[in-house]
């Protein structure tokens, strides 16, 4: 339930930056970007934060397409529904541009709205209810102004997956690549060290379809290698990724493996910066293995505003006790 906007209202001064992707250019996936045009909203404003799960299965990615069904395009479609404000003024905006076919158990969206609301429990409800049953809201909260899903990010957390048998496991057909091949964990840890640390990944980014020329040098906190019995989880922390640079740094992890290669090429090919020299070695992987797991924020930006609604988590169901007659 909403209140009239005519109560005093904080200003969001970083409404109209460039990349607020009021107006998306979905020409070009990358696994961190969110190229977008700015469009004037009415200020003031309210702007609210969104953590986000979907089945990536059956959608053409994040990012708002005008010929096929995405992520983005759905959420906006039932928030629109419900807040009555079109997509443009919503000004949905995703931490991350997932590729088609990639899930998330933690992606994260920004979008504003002219008018504050008393609770949060019934509007998270109700675009759970609009969604369809593979994308859930996990978490509806008030955002501060400084708050940007994608620029007050400071690390994101993904997660491929690999089942390690003879035979796949059938319920897991969507959501982990399937190796027939014998693969040594304990090599392929030594060799993910090699990617930890600041680097150029030039030679594991895909030429993207966009005009953009990002900047090839990310930070690479963490790589693990997690074992749980045939099923392999690659969890990778990082500043920021390439477009499709997870899927390569894994496909070339399954070299080794396999022990078709040592660990040490990993070294060899970060040095060449050649996507070509990657090529020579591994195809890249498909994408219904890798994960959005989570997006880390400037704690700063994660404080509420003041009067502000509480966070919605969602609420359990009750049965209210009655009498019932037995004849």
């Amino acid at each position: 339930m909403c209140f009239s906007a005519a109560l005093a209202l904080p200003l969001l001064p970083n409404l109209e930056k460039n990349s607020a992707n009021c107006t998306s250019n979905c020409s070009g996936k990358d696994e961190d970007s969110n190229k977008g045009q700015s469009v004037k909203l009415s200020l003031p404003a309210y702007k609210w934060r969104l953590v986000i799960a979907y089945d990536g299965t059956r959608f053409s990615g994040w990012q708002y397409q005008q010929s096929t069904p995405t992520v983005q395009c759905v959420l906006e479609e039932a928030l629109t529904k419900k807040t009555k404000i079109n997509r443009k003024e919503l000004c949905l905006v995703g931490a991350s541009r997932t590729d088609a076919g990639v899930h998330a158990w933690g992606q994260v969206a920004h979008f504003v709205t002219p008018f504050n609301y008393e609770t949060l429990d019934g509007i998270h409800r109700a675009v759970n209810g609009l969604l369809p049953s593979d994308i859930r809201v996990r978490e509806f909260s008030p955002a501060a102004p400084e708050f940007h899903a994608r620029f007050s990010v400071t690390s994101k957390i993904y997660c491929y997956q690999v089942y390690n048998s003879t035979i796949m496991d059938p319920f897991l057909r969507h959501y982990a690549y399937h190796s027939e091949y014998k693969l040594d964990a304990a090599v392929m840890r030594d060799a993910a060290k090699h990617f930890v640390g600041k680097h150029d990944f030039s030679a594991f980014a895909n030429t993207s379809r966009n005009d953009r020329v990002p900047n090839p040098v990310k930070t690479i906190l963490r790589f693990d290698v997690v074992e749980k019995g045939p099923l392999l989880r690659l969890e990778v922390e990082g500043s920021g990724f390439l477009y499709r640079q997870v899927r390569n740094m894994v496909a070339l992890l399954l070299q080794v493996g396999r022990q078709a290669v040592p660990p040490d090429i990993v070294v060899r090919i970060l040095e060449s910066r050649d996507r070509k020299e990657l090529a020579k070695y591994t195809l890249l992987l498909p994408p219904h293995g890798l994960s959005l797991e989570t997006v880390k924020y400037n704690e700063e930006h994660l404080i509420l505003p003041t009067d502000s609604p509480a966070s919605s988590f969602g609420r359990h169901h009750s049965i209210s006790k009655c009498k019932v007659l037995f004849v």
